[in-house]
């Protein structure tokens, strides 16, 4: 039985090292008894033969100019005339990394439509072969960390649609992610005049659970592409004034790509033709791989689509968290509902209101837009830390499935007693009245949950594990305690706001505030970088990398590495993207540090100094202080002076409670480097750090003698895919729709978001996705998806901040407040519509950023 040709009705899902993807899908979908055109597939083991021994420089030529082998020929000739005497067909190519789940590859290599004759054919399938190495198709591969000597391509060899109209189908709304929303292109002739674009073509949008066209938007369609007798194809003008599909139609469409989608499981991307006898034929489906993975939460009702947010953007943390990250994010939730006294099923599980997607933390807020309480209250908190977010939470407040409930008193009781039992209102007064000995209690707090999740001297591993599992829920408790703190102080900031009857002034007085525990860190950073000053040379000839691997070989000079360890023995539990336990703290790697240090040793003025800045910041801040409470005069005058100062002495532990959590988790994190280290001796995982793939149960299993090496590489493979998503939703319906994507477009040409830091400044815009590595030259505007602490060093040098997420008391905005640097938070899309080079203009004030 040949193996060089197959076809469709032997070809299934399974076999695409042999056919390529398009040929997989194609002859899944004949098995599943859809419309098909019949055709066969010329296999990868025919391209192999032909492209053997051919240098990857010179292949596209030498494969357009191949004698294709005898046998080969003959082969495809054969099963060519099997279709018909000189029948028209369409050659396409299908290659071994195309129409995958994570990358469609649409478009990238070629295809041949209305062939006819087996000359012809051949010629086709060469070309088709010599597309792989296209330059287009070598970039994508580059942007998808594909290798290229990993792939091969296949041609697929189908009868053609004399098609009267054409066009494609997405069986979930790409635009706004809502599934069971089919969304159709169509125009007249063949379909490739809508795939490339070429036309404005007639636009539907069908409900495919009940059939309802819930949009109908005519396109111009001036062309259309024919066939043409004995091969090939032309474009024809028509006349574009009528839908070139029925209403019948266009509801029989949204029917097939349903069959579709419940065949394989999951939103296809679909290519259709209709023919002259009104017949339907599919021809071609393939994932859509743009669409954000929906929430898979415990906690659906059955009472309409629930609403969730994405907890670790509000935290700054845009890339997707390590499964041991994420396992750990609901072992913690368990325990804040524990801490509620509300029961918990299975702790490891975490509560039915905590889900993930994409591989980021969301969690479930129907409730909260059900309840009058909660719109009042949680909308307002986001404000201040994720402003995006709230204007989501607002733009749902009209649809019918978030519609007011009863039922928000319980759940306000709960938190009230809560408060009561762990003396919240107690430990207010006390920051507000004694604010030395509220310090010393939250000194205590943090000391108490490192004490808890510690364990010292030797133990093996299972003890280990087991210790992490029943440490982690007491780290919510933490809250009640520490918040109250920093909280009196924005209550200071809130009662001078109402004596002065105005905020102005009042940003500066938040400006080098004291006992703020990240800018401490950014600062004592900055004095490294001027104790090493003679040793510049090091840090301009040498990069990050060598400098971390030099360090941790303890072969730098003396005073450098002596510098470091100081510098990493207080701060080395710290990270970027540290709530995500999985990741390396900079102790493990001080790669990120090292960079940042470079970066510092750039700045020779003297009065951009940061440890300047920061002081005059300071100086400022008390001179408004006086300025404001001397215009109030009086009692007023003094009340004024009195809460501000408590402001200013407050307000910068805002950071503490994290500092804490991160404390906590770099303690879990060595406790399971250990396990890690066991589970990598005993053969179960590749290396130690592989243990943060697993979850804290698969530990368990794995413990107990599972091997879980060949899930971990999985694991690594998905979590490399996430890193590169551009796009993650603030807020995610259970339905698949960003709500952000259905709100109207800002203005064109606008780009708007939350002022966060007073100032205006024009300057050279540098856009940084990730930190680690990331040069910024001194007066740089950083322009970032999101930030949490780790980016902050970055902020010394910057001369404004630009991030698309965050709200006016995110941790970006705070400390870019603290320097003085003008900051525009919640802009989206902002590291795609600026490029490093642009020159820009951050409005602070009025939360404006202008190009140039």
């Amino acid at each position: 039985m040949s193996t060089l040709t197959l076809d469709f009705a032997r070809i299934d899902g399974t076999m695409l090292a042999a056919v390529g993807g398009k040929a997989a899908n194609l002859g899944e979908l004949t098995g599943a008894g859809l419309p098909v055109p019949p055709g066969f597939c010329v296999t990868t083991e025919a391209y192999r033969r032909v492209a053997a021994g051919i240098p990857l420089d010179r292949v596209r030529e030498a494969l357009l100019g191949v004698e294709i082998p005898a046998d080969i020929a003959d082969e495809i000739r054969s099963r060519y005339a099997e279709l018909g005497a000189d029948a028209p067909v369409a050659v396409r190519s299908s290659a071994t990394a195309e129409d995958l789940p994570f990358a469609s590859f649409a478009g990238q290599q070629d295809t041949f439509l209305n062939v006819v004759g087996a000359d012809a054919v051949l010629d086709a399938v060469r070309r088709c072969w010599a597309s792989l190495w296209t330059d287009r198709a070598y970039a994508y591969r580059e942007s998808n960390g594909i290798d290229h000597n990993a792939v091969e391509l296949a041609a697929v060899v189908q009868l053609m649609v004399d098609a009267e109209v054409a066009g494609v189908l997405f069986t979930a709304n790409p635009v706004t992610g809502r599934r069971r929303e089919a969304v159709i292109d169509a125009n007249a002739g063949l379909g490739e005049t809508v795939v490339s674009g070429s036309v404005n073509p007639d636009h539907f949008v069908v409900d495919t659970a009940t059939g309802a066209i819930l949009q109908r938007r005519l396109g111009d369609k001036k062309i259309a592409v024919r066939s043409v007798a004995g091969g090939g194809t032309r474009e024809v003008e028509v006349d574009g004034s009528e839908p070139c599909l029925s209403d019948q139609q266009i509801r029989e469409l949204a029917a097939l790509g349903d069959r579709v989608e419940r065949h394989y499981g999951s939103p296809q991307d679909t290519e259709w033709a209709i023919d002259a006898d009104g017949r339907l034929w599919l021809t071609q489906a393939r994932p859509i791989t743009t669409l954000f993975p929906v929430p898979d939460s415990p906690s659906n009702d059955g009472r309409g689509r629930r609403a969730y947010i994405c907890v670790s953007v509000a935290q700054g943390l845009y890339r997707p968290i390590t499964p041991m990250g994420l396992a750990s994010f609901r072992l913690i939730a368990s325990g804040g509902r524990r801490m509620f006294r509300l029961p918990v099923t299975d702790a490891l599980a975490g509560p039915a209101f905590f889900s993930d997607a994409g591989q980021r933390v969301y969690g479930d807020v129907t409730a909260v837009m059900r309840s009058r309480l909660g719109r009042a209250v949680v909308p307002r908190i986001f404000d201040v830390m994720e402003a995006r977010s709230a204007a989501a939470m607002r733009s749902l407040f009209d649809d019918p499935d978030m519609a007011l409930r009863p039922g928000a008193f319980p759940a306000a009781l709960r938190i009230v007693k809560l408060m009561l039992r762990m003396g919240f209102p107690f430990r207010l007064i006390e920051a507000m009245i004694r604010p030395a000995a509220a310090e010393r209690r939250l000194d205590g707090v943090g000391k108490r949950l490192l004490a808890t999740t510690t364990l010292s001297g030797e133990h093996d591993s299972r003890t280990r594990l087991e210790h992490v599992i029943r440490a982690m829920p007491e780290i919510p408790t933490m809250l009640p305690k520490a918040l109250p703190v920093p909280l009196a102080g924005f209550i200071m900031l809130a009662f001078a706001r109402r004596l002065l009857g105005s905020g102005a002034g009042l940003e500066t007085v938040l400006r080098g505030l004291p006992h703020n525990v990240t800018t401490e860190m950014d600062l004592e950073l900055w004095h490294v970088a001027t104790r090493l000053r003679a040793h510049t040379d090091l840090f301009t000839t040498s990069g990050p990398a060598e400098l971390s691997a030099r360090y941790r070989a303890g072969t730098l000079p003396a005073e450098v590495q002596l510098a470091l360890q100081g510098f990493l023995a207080r701060y080395g539990h710290r990270a970027v993207a540290e709530i995500d336990l999985g990741m390396p703290r900079w102790a493990d790697d001080p790669t990120h540090i090292l960079g940042v240090l470079a970066n510092y040793l750039r700045l020779d003025d003297p009065d951009a100094a940061p440890d300047a800045q920061f002081a005059r910041g300071s100086a400022e801040a008390e001179a408004m202080i006086r300025s404001l409470s001397g215009k109030a005069g009086g009692v007023r005058g003094r009340l004024v002076r009195f809460a501000l100062r408590r402001t200013r002495r407050l307000a910068g532990l805002r950071e503490t409670p994290k500092f804490f959590l991160i404390q906590t988790l770099a303690e879990v994190r060595r406790q399971l480097q250990h396990v890690g280290a066991d589970l990598a001796a005993a053969d179960r995982l590749a290396c130690a750090d592989d243990v943060f793939f697993l979850t804290l149960k698969e530990c368990r299993e794995a413990l107990a003698g599972k091997d879980f090496r060949e899930v971990v590489a999985a694991r690594h493979e998905s979590y490399d895919r996430e890193l590169h998503r551009r796009k993650v939703p603030q807020m995610l319906l259970s339905d698949g729709t960003d709500p952000e994507a259905i709100a109207p477009p800002p203005a064109d040409g606008a780009l708007v978001g939350t002022a966060a830091s007073t100032g205006h400044i024009t300057g050279i815009a540098r856009v940084v996705l990730d930190p680690v590595g990331a040069h910024l030259e001194p007066g740089e505007i950083l322009v970032a998806p999101s930030t949490d602490p780790g980016w902050t060093p970055l902020f010394l040098t910057a001369g404004g901040l630009v991030m698309e997420m965050g709200g006016a008391n995110s941790h970006g905005a705070v400390v870019a407040r603290e320097y003085g640097i003008p900051a525009v938070v919640g802009v989206p899309n902002a590291t795609q519509r600026i490029a490093t080079g642009d020159e820009i203009t951050v409005d602070g004030a009025a939360g404006t950023v202008s190009l140039r």
